[in-house]
């Protein structure tokens, strides 16, 4: 009896709350709801927050497709699959599945609701100007990848079956929207000067992403016979001139041209640097990296098409120069040359590690076989001790540099026709500055007659040439080829070639340290000993679809072309 009271006691009482409360249609107490959600400033910035782990930090250290492995730039020891075209179709995933597609469902989402949220309609818009630049991004990494995709600008339910099922966009339809997007953000987002904004996404922040993504779309356009590529190239002058004629950039230098640049990015702290346009910024016990541990692990190896693009410091390239001395030692390809070969190369007398002793690891002969070409890139790495512990790394690093923003304003205005000496002045030789390489004068331009380009004007060529150099595993070369429909440039034997081991080298390493390496007809490191070079599959320039979401949605059809 005492229990069936209880029960009944308690019944009543449930009973009572449920009517009292509505328990059975509470809001989820465990993720965002539109009812109790988008109601102040607060609200809208961190949502927004998410998204900013998504953008890529431009470090030869991150094996993603973030850095160039993937081009030819790099000869890793493992063959990138992609580019030996060792994939197949994969039947899920590949970049298309639902996690894929989640952030850009989560833009209109935010979209949709932002304008709910108790704030004045400037300060709602800069956060509707972060998100329209990340739907901006989060579309632009998809045409690179598919091509043509579907554009979505609602967050869509399991209810929209027309659009869920629906065919996939031009890619000159869905990158005209990228530019809308682009130019909301510029327009509604904070300005930099804005110090509660300071590390978001601000006007100036969206101007660099529109300068990359112009050029990117402008010079696609014009390689591969697509309409518009002049409008695109004008907008990437005008989102560069406007973080130009800002004043609030430029490039970093201290006066010490033979090591400004690797200092660049060894640094703990990049606000305040000039040259940052936005840095990720890491923190003691509170938020790190480990660029420094990750280079040493599995050093970053350049091939040997990479090294030879360096120019003389006359300003030639190695072809005509009078000053190259030839590559039969490192020590001999280093004289002569861009002074940003020795910081950007592991050459002799770098310190790989300087000991809490005060001693130092000393480079000499070229670490082989752990650098498996023998160049190893120093970019990012740090010889500091502190670095190398695993995930403790406070090393900041760079989303948008503004030397980039220099280089695509250069190749935009060349593109064009405009980029007189005014212009290289100040793009070109602002970067060349930094280092004291000798400036570019265009009257001065003699075209190399082992160009990459041999079609190209000379100062297209160099420019190309210039960006390769400074930008080396920041990311961009490999959607540089595929930009300027140069696939065929991974052909190039020299791009999984490495140093030259000539029998006076090779007899100044123990025998058993290097007995594996091998060298084709002409002493260099063949790096992989099945090939002789790669070839190169049009196909190669996007990605395929996976099978399971052409069979689900056969409006996606057809699959790219070659897949």
């Amino acid at each position: 009896m005492k229990k069936i009271i209880s029960i009944a006691f308690l019944s009543i009482i449930a009973f009572g709350a449920c009517k009292k409360e509505d328990f059975l249609d509470r809001f989820p107490q465990d993720a965002i709801s539109e009812p109790t959600y988008f109601k102040n400033e607060n609200d809208l910035k961190l949502f927004i927050n998410k998204f900013y782990d998504t953008l890529p930090v431009q470090s030869p250290s991150f094996q993603s497709i973030y850095n160039d492995f993937n081009s030819d730039n790099f000869a890793p020891a493992a063959i990138d699959q992609f580019l030996a075209n060792q994939l197949t179709v994969p039947p899920s995933g590949g970049g298309w599945s639902n996690s894929t597609w989640s952030n850009i469902r989560s833009v209109n989402y935010f979209l949709q609701r932002y304008n709910k949220a108790e704030a004045d309609a400037t300060t709602k818009g800069y956060y509707a100007g972060e998100a329209h630049f990340f739907r901006a991004f989060f579309y632009w990494q998809k045409v690179q990848r598919f091509g043509a995709v579907p554009w979505l600008s609602t967050d869509l339910t399991d209810t929209s079956l027309t659009q869920l099922y629906g065919p996939r966009q031009p890619h000159t339809v869905v990158m005209d929207s990228v530019l809308a997007d682009l130019n909301f953000a510029v327009a509604n987002a904070a300005e930099a000067t804005n110090t509660q904004f300071a590390g978001r996404i601000t006007k100036d922040v969206a101007q660099a992403l529109k300068s990359r993504i112009c050029l990117w779309e402008g010079t696609y356009r014009k390689y591969w016979g697509l309409t518009g590529d002049q409008t695109w190239l004008r907008e990437c002058v005008t989102a560069s001139e406007a973080l130009i004629n800002s004043g609030r950039y430029a490039i970093y230098k201290t006066g010490n041209p033979s090591t400004d640049y690797y200092n660049l990015f060894i640094q703990e702290e990049l606000k305040g640097n000039k040259e940052a346009i936005l840095a990720r910024r890491y923190v003691k016990d509170v938020n790190m990296q480990t660029t420094t541990r990750d280079i040493s692990n599995v050093w970053p190896a350049l091939s040997k098409n990479f090294v030879r693009s360096f120019l003389c410091s006359d300003g030639l390239p190695t072809s005509l120069s009078t000053l190259y001395k030839g590559d039969d030692s490192l020590d001999q390809e280093k004289l002569n040359r861009d002074p940003r070969f020795t910081q950007i190369i592991a050459t002799r007398g770098f310190s790989f590690k300087n000991n809490v002793d005060g001693s130092k690891d000393l480079m000499t002969l070229p670490r082989i076989p752990s650098i498996v070409t023998g160049y190893g890139a120093i970019k990012a790495y740090s010889p500091d001790p502190v670095q190398w512990n695993i995930n403790q790394s406070t090393l900041d690093l760079f989303i948008f540099r503004y030397a980039e923003t220099l280089l695509n304003y250069a190749e935009a205005k060349a593109e064009l026709g405009e980029a007189d000496q005014t212009v290289i002045n100040n793009s070109i030789n602002k970067i060349r500055d930094r280092v004291g390489m000798i400036p570019m004068v265009i009257a001065s331009l003699v075209k190399d007659p082992k160009s990459d380009f041999p079609g190209l004007p000379v100062l297209i060529d160099e420019i190309r040439r210039e960006r390769r150099i400074e930008l080396v595993g920041e990311g961009f070369r490999y959607d540089d080829l595929v930009r300027w429909k140069a696939g065929k440039l991974i052909e190039n034997p020299e791009t999984i070639l490495g140093m030259k081991l000539v029998p006076a080298i090779r007899a100044q390493y123990p025998a058993a340290q290097i007995s594996s390496i091998q060298v084709d007809a002409n002493n260099y490191i063949r790096v992989y000993t099945n090939i002789s070079a790669r070839s190169w599959n049009d196909k190669l320039y996007l990605h395929p679809l996976p099978i399971d979401q052409l069979t689900l949605n056969p409006a996606l059809a057809p699959q790219n072309p070659g897949w």
